[in-house]
């Protein structure tokens, strides 16, 4: 007998059907005893019903509980919802995965106004630089909690993850008077990849500029695996099984690295501020490409005449031409001629005791310091390169680094799957794209790089689904329910047989 006609035998049981009261057809709103302990996938987690399962694609519908602004402005609403229709049991908790750039919530809330049971997971995301933002949204929820989740005042505790769960532990204890209960980040990241993978449809995919969003469905074993975690660094991870992960390596360019050099070099003041100008940009006026060495492709050994020979290769020589052409344009004259008379006088003052000959020496001095660094030639160099550009030429070349590291390490491992994730690729094409491409050209076609829609929730869901309840321990379902890999091996044998 399957977990879902055991689930409907035990609704019927209950006078209920199709998770309605057979006298009354209101939804339901009470959980049995034989729901609950089927919800239980591992000791010391809990398993949300996702029966029925999908991705909201709509936007924001009314009557969807909690606001999608935070405080301040400062947050990032996803409107990829994930819709659970068949979940009615009560959630206490919340999630929150706390790094270095970002803090990432999930949450549950029942459907407002809905006449049906189920209700969401929700996600939202602050700048970790206004953490105060995301722990006054948490009180807004915990305020709200018998609205939104059905859950009674005082039950709530906020589950966490990442560096920041350290860093601000104390904090958001002060501030909500609830209990904060930190999980291992690595370990969070892995469950919650194995959930999207096996759970949500249409969650996983693959990116290619003819065929932007293939969707990917599970094999029968997903192990083993990589998983490229990529936030303000990189982790990757060799995952074998459920729980079973070693962190093989990394880097310390990533997501980081991108935001603090554009901020340095453009005016974008967010990070998809920054995503958005690469968008429009284009890198081939800042990099130095095959096709400008060779004029034409490098057959030979596979390189295209477009492939990217020297990031930011061409700025030196360009900002050397632009500053040639300031100097005969004038570049060196009115303000730096004033600039010169100005010396000389000051100099004559100084030295009357002096020869003519010494004093002309002394004025030439400043002179030559002065032209080679001349503010509007520099000016006029950089005016040939624009933010747009910049920015383009230096996601692509993290982007690359980042996918060249991964493609040898899943080479070192053996592993032909590789999973990205983490809140640098914000679905954004340019990113996903020159990764995918990076693992295909490398590998020669014989491996994959595959994508997620929810990609930098994966810390934050494991936190959610770690989860103990109190009071659901006490009737030995901890050790009754089945784990993932019993239900792959369950949906096999249901495929085939229906086969």
């Amino acid at each position: 007998m399957t977990g879902d006609t055991y689930q409907a035998d035990a609704a019927i049981e209950d006078g209920e059907v199709d998770g309605k009261n057979v006298a009354t057809g209101r939804p339901r709103t009470m959980t049995s005893t034989t729901e609950i302990d089927s919800t239980i996938i591992h000791p010391g987690s809990v398993r949300i019903n996702v029966k029925g399962a999908f991705i909201v694609d709509t936007p924001e519908e009314p009557g969807t509980p909690a606001g999608a602004s935070g405080p301040g402005g400062s947050s990032y609403h996803e409107t990829k919802d994930i819709r659970l229709p068949n979940h009615t049991a009560v959630i206490s908790h919340i999630a929150v995965d706390i790094g270095g750039s970002l803090a990432k919530l999930v949450y549950f809330s029942r459907e407002a106004h809905s006449t049906e049971p189920g209700g969401r997971l929700n996600f939202q995301s602050f700048e970790t630089d206004r953490i105060d933002d995301c722990i006054e949204f948490m009180r807004h929820l915990k305020d709200k909690q018998l609205a939104l989740n059905g859950s009674r005042p005082g039950e709530l505790c906020v589950m966490a993850t990442g560096g920041g769960s350290y860093k601000y532990y104390d904090r958001i204890r002060q501030r909500l008077g609830v209990d904060v209960l930190r999980e291992d980040e690595m370990e969070c990241l892995i469950i919650g990849l194995d959930f999207f993978i096996t759970e949500i449809p249409r969650e996983v995919f693959t990116y290619s500029e003819t065929d932007p969003m293939h969707f990917a469905s599970p094999s029968i074993d997903i192990y083993p695996y990589m998983l490229v975690n990529i936030g303000s660094g990189v982790s990757m991870l060799r995952v074998s099984g459920p729980r079973t992960y070693e962190r093989v390596g990394g880097t310390s360019l990533g997501g980081g690295t991108l935001w603090g050099i554009l901020s340095l070099l453009t005016p974008a003041e967010s990070f998809d501020d920054m995503l958005d100008m690469a968008a429009h940009g284009d890198n081939s006026k800042v990099d130095m490409l095959v096709g400008d060495i060779y004029g034409t492709d490098y057959g030979k050994i596979g390189l295209k005449s477009t492939t990217i020979a020297s990031s930011f290769g061409k700025v030196f020589r360009m900002k050397r031409e632009a500053e040639n052409e300031a100097e005969d344009m004038g570049g060196l004259s009115n303000g730096d001629d004033q600039n010169r008379r100005q010396q000389q006088s000051q100099s004559s003052e100084q030295t009357t005791t002096t020869s003519s000959a010494a004093a002309a020496a002394a004025t030439s001095e400043p002179t030559q310091q002065q032209r080679p660094t001349s503010s509007r030639a520099s000016e006029y160099a950089r005016s040939r390169f624009s933010s747009a550009d910049i920015s383009r030429s230096l996601l692509y070349a993290i982007s690359n680094n980042i996918g060249q590291i991964a493609y040898l390490q899943s080479q070192v491992h053996g592993l032909s799957r590789i999973y990205f994730g983490g809140s640098f690729i914000r679905g954004h094409p340019q990113t996903m794209n020159t990764l995918g491409y990076a693992i295909k050209f490398w590998s020669k076609g014989q491996k994959q790089a595959y994508f997620l829609r929810h990609e930098g929730y994966l810390g934050a869901v494991g936190a959610f689904l770690k989860h103990q309840p109190r009071n659901w321990g006490r009737r030995g379902s901890f050790e009754t329910g089945d784990g993932l890999e019993e239900r792959l091996r369950v949906r096999s044998e249901e495929a085939i047989a229906g086969s």
